[in-house]
């Protein structure tokens, strides 16, 4: 046996040079000590089978998962034993080995390699020449027994040898490389064994020169030997592209996963980092329940794709940043059951799609869409839905600031038993702390963005044009509610000022408001005009760019919002720790020859503190307000 993969580094472990060295050591003895007392009874059969043995050891076939060989040497080792004196065994083995190591081989092995080869041979032939001769010399045991424990021996103490040289240097476990790697091959010393006892009882039968037919037999064992290892090798390579395309198909889906994802978050731009968190605390919560890998599996896919279905609904309801309306809630729970159908699609080899469709279940049998209760609810929706609402109730969303995790755990806890699973809420009450420093800290690297901010410029209108009329829907609605003339409104008004006054003035008999806002489009911000009311201080420098807050939103959307939280518009608390007076907020959008010139924003410490009608009363001043955007911002002087 020999092996040309270890010493893989110029400088060696400690432990590895100091058993080289002594195996080097004791090789040096027994070949020396054995050679000096050199003994031979027919120096012609000693030649003779010193010939063949040349030969043999250049059959030789690769072992798997080593860089080493194995050659049908082994043979004369044990014919030698039980037949030839020591010396003459160590020599045949010896010479055989070296032949072995520098014979068709690729990478000639090193001269330390060589040595330790040579040295392992020696101490693996006294070893079992010892058993042979010595151990039983007293008949204790036949001669076929005697071999067939010999030829145990020198394996054992030849392939452990080198595997534990290899652990040494490589630093791996000794045990499962000869396991592996070496142990397999067994079987063939013991074929050699017996064909060595054969020879040894042809000897003495009919005389040594039967030995010269062994030549037929070697080459039968040689090449059924390499092709078992061929088998072996081409098992192997199987294995592993099984292996292989088998994970292929795995990160294929897991790709699959973080693309829908994606496209998730280009709809909702609050999901980047929750879907994230989401996924760790989930799985978290999963393994402690005893969920197994399928199941664990599963919940992973749900933790990114629950939400799939909001590519269904509007994106004005997803970014509304109020209370929707009956009508806008009822298509927003709709992203359930359109979910489940997409992710059905997909066909995972686990339940996905049952998870996605139940994550808003309610254990008391209140949620939607099917009115699931306690354990009838999938266990990965009822994780999926603690779990979501503690992230979101712990993140900013368009109609509310984030809760700091503890009052969010809270919230969450209160609901144990109503909305979610006790069982679930009771891990998370006690883990969360831990389970937001692994969120944090296991954040991956940066995931790629889509470009759904570009502003493209390039592009003539669609073959089939724009509306003539160049006026939208939401404008004609906001004229035809309309009960005030903007141009006798703002009939003596030359100049803003005086016409904000006017504004003010109308309004303040129409609509209750404590904060009036009126924000003027610049290029792509939302800029404060004019702001009247005691809580002016807080809007005095605010700029909003579109599509964010809520004043962004009904900018962005061309559409009213009523009671909306005032605490999402950026830059109006410079701090968001602090706590804000106005609770409630009535925004509408000002249109002029049908593009956007503004929003007039009201804002209120009551909570709700808008109706419907107060919204009509706006919406019929609002071309009064985009009127008043439009005048010069101090009276020009007549001349005459």
């Amino acid at each position: 046996m020999v092996d040309k993969g270890y010493f893989p580094v110029e400088i060696m472990p400690r432990k590895a040079t100091i058993y080289i060295g002594l195996m080097l050591l004791a090789g040096a003895i027994i070949l020396g000590h054995g050679l000096w007392h050199w003994t031979s009874e027919d120096e012609t059969r000693y030649f003779s089978y010193a010939i063949i043995a040349f030969f043999a050891s250049g059959m030789k076939v690769t072992l798997p998962t080593v860089s080493g060989t194995m050659s049908m040497n082994f043979l004369f080792v044990l014919i030698g034993i039980a037949e030839l004196s020591r010396a003459e065994t160590l020599a045949i083995g010896c010479v055989g080995i070296l032949v072995q190591s520098l014979f068709h081989t690729k990478d000639r092995p090193r001269l330390v390699q060589l040595a330790f080869n040579i040295a392992s041979m020696a101490c693996s032939i006294e070893a079992s020449y010892d058993i042979f001769h010595a151990s039983f010399h007293q008949g204790r045991l036949e001669e076929p027994l005697r071999l067939l424990l010999a030829a145990a021996v020198f394996f054992v103490t030849n392939t452990l040898s080198i595997a534990i040289v290899i652990g040494l240097t490589e630093r791996k476990q000794a045990w499962t490389i000869w396991r592996e790697s070496y142990f397999w091959s067994f079987p063939n010393y013991l074929v050699g064994a017996a064909v060595a006892w054969i020879v040894n009882v042809a000897a003495k039968v009919v005389g040594w020169q039967t030995s010269l037919l062994l030549l037929p037999i070697l080459f039968v064992i040689y090449r059924s030997h390499r092709l078992y290892v061929m088998r072996l090798e081409e098992e192997k390579k199987r294995a592993e592209q099984e292996r292989t395309h088998a994970e292929e198909v795995a990160a294929l889906h897991r790709r699959t996963i973080e693309v829908l994802a994606l496209a998730i978050e280009a709809k909702d731009h609050t999901t980047q980092a929750h879907l994230e968190r989401v996924e760790v605390y989930a799985i978290a919560v999963g393994q402690e329940l005893g969920l197994d890998e399928m199941e664990l599996e599963a919940l992973r896919a749900s933790a990114l794709l629950h939400d799939i279905g909001k590519l269904a609904v509007p994106e004005y309801i997803i970014s509304k940043p109020g209370k929707l309306t009956p009508a806008e809630f009822e298509k927003m729970k709709t992203h359930t059951v359109v979910g489940a159908e997409i992710v059905e699609q997909i066909q995972f080899p686990y339940p996905v799609a049952p998870i996605v469709r139940s994550h808003h279940e309610k254990w008391d049998g209140t949620g939607y869409p099917d009115g699931l209760s306690a354990e009838k609810i999938p266990v990965g929706a009822r994780i999926l839905a603690a779990v979501d609402c503690l992230d979101a109730l712990a993140s900013d969303r368009q109609y509310r600031r984030a809760l700091p995790l503890d009052e969010a755990i809270q919230v969450v806890q209160s609901e144990a038993g109503k909305s979610f699973d006790p069982k679930v809420v009771a891990i998370l009450a006690r883990r969360y702390v831990e389970l937001e420093r692994l969120a944090t800290s296991g954040k991956s690297q940066e995931k790629a963005k889509l470009s759904t901010g570009l502003k493209i410029v390039r592009g003539d209108a669609p073959a089939a044009g724009f509306e003539s009329t160049g006026a939208s829907s939401l404008a004609n609605f906001h004229r035809a509610i309309a009960a005030e003339d903007p141009e006798r409104l703002l009939a003596d008004c030359v100049d803003r000022q005086s016409a904000f006054s006017v504004l003010h003035a109308h309004l303040g008999e129409q609509v209750p408001y404590d904060v009036l806002v009126l924000y003027r489009k610049s290029g792509e911000l939302l800029i404060r005009e004019d702001v009247d009311g005691e809580a002016y201080r807080l809007f005095a420098s605010i700029e909003i760019p579109l599509g964010e807050g809520l004043s962004g939103w009904v900018a962005e959307n061309r559409k009213s919002i009523i009671n909306g939280n005032p605490s999402v518009e950026p830059g109006y608390l410079s701090d968001p720790a602090k706590f804000s007076a106005l609770r409630s907020a009535l925004a509408v959008p000002l249109e002029e020859n049908g593009s956007l010139v503004g929003v007039l924003s009201l804002y209120r410490q009551e909570r709700d503190g808008f109706t419907a009608d107060d919204l009509a009363r706006l919406l019929s001043a609002a071309p009064a307000a985009a009127r008043a955007l439009e005048l010069p911002s101090t009276a020009v002087p007549s001349i005459g």
